[in-house]
């Protein structure tokens, strides 16, 4: 049988509240490039495991790496502003789960940043780990299509760095 992602907790959105520490600004007085990064590296684990995603690749015996990440930011977050990052899984492919995490104010709603990422897997493939978790195959929902140019980017960006290495006849396993 073969069902739809849309209709799992895999394709749920997650919330998770945080609020601009004066620790956390840069010299333009807005939250810094890093704590974007490193709230939404929490974001999505998090998001991971209460998806069930870290569980089976445990069963599985496979791990997971983050293989590339993109951030647009759109709006600055000032000092104390209250903010949600909002995490989904936007679906997979062969290889990874590609995440977004939203950081969106609570003061106005406004979406000030949009960070997506490439979550490699090692040991299994993203296909055996939704089965493992829904117990029947699911296909993945289509890929949004800014989210598939950045793959392509991604895929050229690696082909050139392989040929400048010297290494294009060489694949990557893993």
């Amino acid at each position: 049988e073969v069902v739809s992602s849309l209709s799992l907790g895999l394709s749920s959105r997650q919330r998770f509240p945080g609020r601009v520490l004066p620790s956390d600004l840069d010299l333009l007085l807005h939250m810094n490039n890093a704590r974007y990064l490193r709230e939404a590296d929490f974001a999505r684990t998090a998001h991971l495991t209460r998806c069930g995603v870290l569980g089976a690749l445990r069963e599985l015996r496979a791990h997971s790496v983050l293989a590339a990440s993109c951030a647009r930011h759109r709006r600055s977050l000032r000092l104390l502003e209250p903010f949600e990052v909002r995490t989904r899984l936007l679906g997979w492919d062969d290889r990874a789960f590609y995440l977004e995490a939203r950081f969106v104010s609570l003061r106005d709603g406004f979406v000030c940043a949009l960070l997506r990422f490439r979550q490699h897997l090692l040991g299994t493939s993203p296909e055996r780990v939704v089965q493992h978790l829904c117990q029947r195959r699911v296909e993945p929902p289509e890929l949004p299509a800014d989210l598939q140019h950045w793959i392509s980017y991604n895929e050229a960006s690696s082909q050139l760095l392989r040929m400048e290495s010297g290494l294009s006849d060489v694949t990557k396993d893993q």
